[in-house]
């Protein structure tokens, strides 16, 4: 932001000896730069630009109030203690009004909240008075025509950007029924901008129209239809509100930034539209002559109260580790534009204060502190000053993940991050938590993207598919974040899921292992139980449904060779997606002492010829229901397939598994006698036979 030495003195008294005989502080170019340096305006350089002292300072994304002379003004006013003059535009309105000559119809009021819409008529286009060129000059904008320069000028006053057009040049004007039309542009239509540039426009972009063609894009850039030339008579003055997102996706596309989007990417003063509307119009009239249509067309007069904010004295003490007097706190307060409305007596702890429309920054007593902080002066807050901190512990939900991170990069997955907010394409590929509708968007936070995920698993494989193309790697991605489940009704809120979901080309073995393992290092002692299920996107031979006894945690499978190909996947890709508040319900992350047996174990070695629909999972769980807390462990061994023996359709799986007492030695009867009992479990269950 340009800001010139002699622009800001219309604002304040910048002398060196200030009219206040109260405030002898010396005011200079160098003096002022450090101060605005010091309270968040940061001094670029200073420069000289012909005769004029311009101060160059690096404004940041929340003080859009800073955009222009008054909001750098306002700021010198408070560290200063100096009086502020902003100017009360009063033009003077003659007949006839504004609505016999021009209607606003606003039909995309997401992109644009406020449009308003004055006249002028009979102005004479000429160049501008040398102060006004001057003025624009200093700071870097090459003067036009009065108009125009007008319009330029109170924009870097006030920091709202203004069009002016001519008035002609809109259908129905010459009929007396101008109309105004703010609307989505169509599919392929294309503007002339002012800059002689044709640019082709997409629904998502907001124009302002006439009942035939374009005339601006929204908050970017006017068209070279409409604009002002040394024929134009009548104006039409446009000063409206334009949303941040609409703007910036709009400048982006088009690759056409300018000032006014600028501001617009920053957010306006929502009651400065009309002030700065006034304040045109009363430029045009001294400067240009003509005639002020009375009133106003404005879409969208309500403007929202701003929020209160309670500010708690001892907190400002406790942050910033001094006291701050509350006479000070509230003059401090009171010159940025806030109203206290609750300050209280002199022992009350507590003020409410209401923020300006002008600093949309200030919505929480983190920020009235700060503010106070940055004009009281950092410099005044000593470098050992005492800050009470309280002590912390990280949670066991921080633990767990420390441990679900461990165990997948000890496998050789990467960590991704991935949008929450994917397209209907994507979310439709892979939706293993539900079937219902995604939620979505209002408007579109990436392009063509307005729902919420349903799961993790489609963004991932987005990921290893272009890690493929790009570079012909195989991207193992795991990715720990938040699924959208909508819920199963209207009147059902909607559920907010933590997940962690996986791709890797392993096989579908060697994952399971992996979240086994996952499961052990959090400490859960029931096993991984699994029960197949088919799931759309996966091989139906190879999908499961996941569960820790009673928790039903997730998914695993193979991904099917369609949806392989489509996503032009190199080879085959096991996914899985699990439910971490699910499988944390089950963790146990502080070991627990278990009292270890001193009497000697039996092992024995059982082959079981079993059905080929047969789980080794489903094994394990009779083994352990027949032998009970004498079954000190059990382990699968391998699987081995003789159908020329043991039958079509079958298989024999061997596992070992190890008996002990706990309160004496184990006898081989007993031992033989916990063995029958496996085996009469495993037959009852699965039909199991051992092999002889």
């Amino acid at each position: 932001m340009l800001v010139s030495w002699t622009w800001l003195s219309r604002y304040i008294d910048l002398a060196d000896t200030p009219s206040n005989p109260g405030n002898p502080q010396k005011l200079g170019p160098d003096e002022l730069a450090d101060a605005l340096s010091l309270s968040g305006l940061n001094h670029e350089e200073t420069f000289t630009r012909g005769s004029e002292v311009v101060i160059d300072l690096e404004v940041t994304s929340n003080r859009g109030d800073c955009l222009g002379h008054i909001g750098v003004a306002r700021e010198i006013s408070v560290l200063f203690d100096r009086e502020l003059r902003v100017p009360d535009p009063r033009p003077a309105e003659s007949a006839p009004p504004v609505e016999q000559l021009v209607a606003v119809e606003n039909q995309f009021v997401e992109a644009c909240p406020r449009y308003t819409a004055r006249v002028v008529r009979g102005v004479r286009v000429a160049p501008s008075p040398a102060w006004l060129a001057d003025a624009l000059t200093a700071v870097g904008i090459t003067p036009v025509n009065n108009i125009v320069d007008i319009t330029n000028y109170v924009m870097f006053e006030c920091g709202q950007p203004l069009h002016a057009f001519d008035l002609s040049a809109v259908a129905g004007a010459n009929e007396g029924a101008a109309k105004i039309i703010v609307r989505p542009a169509a599919k392929g239509e294309r503007i002339e901008a002012i800059d002689h540039k044709t640019y082709e426009l997409d629904p998502s972009m907001c124009v302002i129209a006439d009942t035939e063609r374009a005339l601006a894009v929204a908050g970017v850039m006017g068209g070279a239809g409409s604009e002002v030339s040394e024929s134009t008579t009548d104006l039409l003055i446009e000063a409206a509100i334009f949303t941040p997102l609409s703007v910036r996706r709009t400048a982006r596309r088009l690759k056409l930034h300018s000032p006014s989007s600028f501001r617009f990417e920053r957010r306006v003063d929502p009651l400065g539209v009309d002030w700065a509307s006034r304040r045109v119009c009363e430029l045009i009239l001294e400067i240009a002559g003509g005639e002020l249509c009375s009133g106003v067309v404005d879409t969208a007069p309500e403007i929202p109260a701003t929020a209160p904010v309670t500010l708690r004295l001892s907190q400002i003490e406790r942050i910033l580790g001094i006291s701050v007097p509350r006479d000070e706190v509230l003059r401090i307060l009171t010159a940025l534009g806030c109203r206290v409305e609750e300050a209280g007596e002199e022992a009350s702890p507590a003020m409410t204060v209401v923020p300006p429309s002008w600093r949309h920054d200030l919505t929480r007593e983190a920020d009235l502190i700060e503010e106070v902080a940055r004009i009281h002066g950092y410099d005044k807050i000593p470098e050992d000053s005492p800050i009470a901190v309280a002590p912390s512990a990280r949670r066991e939900f921080d633990h767990a993940m420390d441990r679900v991170r461990q165990v997948l990069t000890a496998a050789g997955i990467s960590e991704a991050m991935t949008p929450s907010i994917v397209t209907e394409a994507l979310d439709a590929q892979l939706t293993p938590w539900t079937d219902r509708p995604a939620l979505r968007t209002q408007t579109p936070l990436l392009k063509g993207a307005d729902r919420l995920r349903r799961s993790l698993l489609p963004s991932l494989l987005q990921s290893r598919a272009e890690n493929w193309s790009a570079a012909s790697l195989h991207a193992e991605l795991f990715e720990v974040a938040h699924v959208y489940l909508p819920g199963e009704s209207a009147a059902t809120p909607a559920v907010e899921q933590y997940c962690v979901g996986l791709v890797s080309g392993k096989d579908f073995y060697a994952v399971k292992g992996i979240i086994a393992t996952l499961a052990a290092r959090l400490g859960i002692r029931e096993p991984l139980a699994v029960t197949e299920e088919p799931i759309a996107g996966l091989d139906p031979n190879l999908a499961v449904r996941l569960r820790v006894g009673e928790h039903a945690i997730g998914c695993l499978g193979m991904l099917d060779s369609e949806l392989t190909r489509r996503l032009k996947l190199p080879a085959a890709t096991c996914v899985a997606e699990l439910s971490l508040p699910a499988l944390f319900a089950g963790a146990a992350l502080v070991p627990q002492f278990r009292t270890v047996s001193p009497y000697p174990s039996i092992s024995r070695d059982l082959n079981l010829i079993v059905g080929e629909a047969v789980r080794w999972d489903q094994l394990e769980s009779s083994t352990r229901t027949a032998v009970g807390i004498e079954l000190a462990g059990v382990d699968y061994r391998e699987t081995y397939r003789a159908p020329e023996k043991d039958g079509p359709q079958t298989k024999r799986i061997l596992f070992s598994v190890e008996l002990q007492r706990q309160d004496g030695t184990l006898t081989g009867e007993e031992a033989d006698a916990m063995v029958q009992a496996i085996l009469q479990q495993c037959e009852q269950d699965h039909g199991a036979k051992l092999l002889a």
